[in-house]
């Protein structure tokens, strides 16, 4: 359980989200505890789906695409679940990495990714950032911390996250841990903690003793929303009034059930969430990478496809590596139909 002590706790206290010693969303329900267990069982028995594709997935090589900078100041590669690579007028971002074989708190079993990285964190151009949403194993993975911990790259999290990192090797000199609607400047970028709607804790007794965020992250062209994890709340107007309009959009829709609808978007409700921020390009993010749910493994990206509007003429499904400015994209591509 990572220790709040000294002005960290002084912090956390002073948060809003703060009450009785943990972090709670807004709405004061504790979704992670509500949920009822008989629909998941009832799926995990009867269910018999295909959550683990049964051939490899394609995976392009982004790291020459890296060396020259993007013509439009936006460029995005995602490396699958969670974890992008932003380049944003000048500045480079990267999000909830995951390089490691598995998202679990051992390094020997657990849940094993269904792709290799696209590249390796040596491989990656020079950040100026890593943005981390929460402390769940899928988000904050314990040997890419370590790893990025020897490069002494900056880390921007939430309230609390702060303590895990410093427990991995993170150096607190370069640990700015922000609450919502809380900014912290990295070069031109200026980065906005907003309100999410999840949960936190890495074992059995530290539930929520660390905060949750979602991100804006503004240039001085460009202005884009990573979701981090989040259930569908009316603070997603809120975020989009307050720190948009945006370019680009990246909402969760894997790992996703009826009963888990407070604490995951689902395809769903990640197009609801879409219009609430005010549109722009949407990148589906949170899946195709662990087996975290029990849906088939590409079915959240099937559902979002059919419930689009015009066509998911806004809608962006870059292959994993494929580096992309968004401006350039037109339209969704469904290249895991290669692999059924």
């Amino acid at each position: 359980m990572p220790s709040l002590t000294g002005r960290r706790l002084e912090r956390a206290k002073a948060s809003r989200q703060f009450r009785g010693g943990r972090f709670q969303n807004t709405s004061n329900r504790r979704p992670e505890l509500g949920a009822s267990a008989l629909p998941i069982f009832r799926d995990l028995i009867f269910g018999g789906r295909k959550r683990v594709p049964r051939k490899p997935l394609p995976v392009e090589n982004p790291v020459p695409v890296w060396k020259t900078p993007p013509a439009s100041g936006l460029r995005v590669t995602w490396f699958g679940h969670s974890t992008l690579l932003l380049e944003i007028d000048g500045v480079t971002i990267l999000t909830d990495p995951v390089f490691g074989k598995r998202a679990s708190p051992f390094f020997f079993t657990g849940r094993t990714r269904f792709h290799p990285p696209p590249a390796k964190l040596s491989e990656l151009p020079r950040l100026d950032a890593v943005l981390l949403s929460h402390d769940h194993y899928d988000h904050l993975n314990t040997p890419s911390i370590r790893e990025l911990a020897r490069m002494r790259v900056p880390f921007v999290t939430s309230l609390g996250v702060g303590a895990r990192l410093e427990k991995l090797g993170v150096d607190p000199n370069v640990i700015t841990e922000l609450d919502w609607w809380e900014s912290h400047k990295v070069g031109s970028l200026d980065i906005t903690a907003a309100p999410a709607q999840h949960f936190s804790g890495r074992g059995v007794n530290d539930r929520n003793v660390t905060l949750w965020s979602s991100w804006a992250l503004k240039g001085t062209k460009h202005n884009v929303f990573f979701s981090g994890d989040t259930g569908l709340t009316d603070e997603l107007s809120e975020i989009g009034q307050r720190l948009g309009p945006f370019d680009l959009v990246m909402l969760e829709i894997g790992a996703s059930h009826p009963a888990w609808a407070d604490i995951h978007l689902g395809p769903a409700n990640a197009l609801r969430a879409f219009d609430m921020l005010g549109g722009g390009r949407l990148l589906p993010i949170h899946w195709s990478t662990f087996d975290l749910a029990l849906h088939v493994w590409d079915e959240p990206a099937e559902t979002l496809l059919s419930l689009a509007a015009d066509g998911g003429s806004r809608l962006i499904t870059p292959p994993l590596g494929r580096a992309i400015e968004p401006v350039d994209v037109d339209g969704p591509t469904p290249w895991w139909r290669s692999v059924r």
